[in-house]
């Protein structure tokens, strides 16, 4: 799936059509303070790592694609509901 890098948009800042950039988002570093990650420091022993192993069937086909939108005229950020995409790039 190919989008352009910017084009007009609706600003719910300015509460009009501008143009806007769009970035893809990166994905943060992980808490080390979470329910699953305190439950797999707990998790020892010999043999398989029990209930966190990987998942049969692997990886899903396509993958969740996060953008963000950045308003060139009051330099807002804001996001939209993200969709999965097989392949995704920027065009321009």
């Amino acid at each position: 799936m190919k989008i352009p890098k910017r084009f007009r948009t609706y600003c719910p800042s300015c509460k009009k059509h501008s143009e806007h950039v769009a970035e893809k988002v990166k994905k943060g570093k992980a808490s080390s303070l979470t329910h699953i990650e305190r439950q797999k420091k707990r998790q020892t022993g010999i043999g398989n790592s029990g209930k966190f192993s990987k998942v049969p069937g692997g990886d899903k086909p396509t993958k969740r694609v996060w953008l963000k939108y950045k308003c060139t005229v009051c330099n807002k950020s804001h996001q939209r509901p993200c969709f999965r995409a097989k392949k995704f790039e920027f065009s321009e």
